[in-house]
């Protein structure tokens, strides 16, 4: 839980540094940007499970 709050703040002031000084937020559409991030996540998961699976 700690990893998600601290995450969540960086991401917080990371964005608001970039509003500050006006450059675009290096981030896709919001719902893409988690559609990839999600996937990225899946496919780490589903590997480190095939190779749990393989190693044995």
């Amino acid at each position: 839980m700690k990893a998600i709050l601290l995450s969540l703040l960086t991401g917080f002031i990371v964005g608001a540094i970039f509003k500050i000084l006006k450059l675009p937020i290096p981030a896709p559409n919001a719902l893409a940007g988690i559609a990839g991030i999600f996937g990225i996540f899946l496919g780490a998961f589903a590997i480190e499970q095939l190779l749990k699976l393989f190693t044995k």
